[in-house]
């Protein structure tokens, strides 16, 4: 059996969470089940429920990597929850469960797990005019290395096509 590709979706959280950025998050994750492969999120509110959603409604899977020790504090669409309880270094497992990345807005978090993803070079897009870090690093490189690109786009479709290109 050939494993399903997966797909990580980061942004921002409930807190920040912009009605744009949830639009963008929604489509992403319906845009990630209908190819057949795994939405991958830190399973929690505002960007990762959005996606979350949208995949369950397309009939995808969703895979939550909460910060957390407690399966109750994942958000209601996750249908596979890893309770970490390591906080913010669940990060690190986010990005490496991934075969690539999308950034929707986002704050540092955000940040950390976008640059977990390009420290080991795997396909990382933005969606730019969604704000906070995808706008800022949108078609830009992370450091001087220039190991990887963080490629641009401007709507969810673009986006998983790009991860999906780069996975073949």
């Amino acid at each position: 059996m050939k494993r399903k590709a997966q797909i990580l979706v980061i942004g921002y959280n409930s807190d920040a969470c912009t009605r744009k950025a949830y639009d963008v998050a929604y489509k992403l994750g319906k845009e990630v089940a209908k190819r057949g492969a795994i939405l991958v999120t830190g399973g929690l509110g505002g960007v990762m429920e959005a996606a979350c959603k949208g995949a369950s409604d397309a009939g995808g899977v969703t895979l939550g990597i909460i910060p957390f020790d407690e399966f109750s504090k994942a958000n209601k669409y996750c249908n596979v929850i890893v309770c970490s309880g390591m906080g913010y270094a669940r990060n690190f497992i986010t990005a490496y469960s991934a075969d690539g990345a999308v950034i929707v807005g986002g704050g540092i978090g955000t940040l950390i797990e976008a640059g977990v993803a390009y420290m080991k070079k795997k396909p990382v897009v933005a969606i730019a005019g969604s704000g906070g870090i995808a706008d800022r690093y949108a078609g830009k490189y992370l450091d001087d290395r220039k190991s990887v690109r963080i490629s641009s786009t401007s709507n969810a479709k673009e986006a998983v096509d790009y991860i999906m290109r780069k996975l073949r």
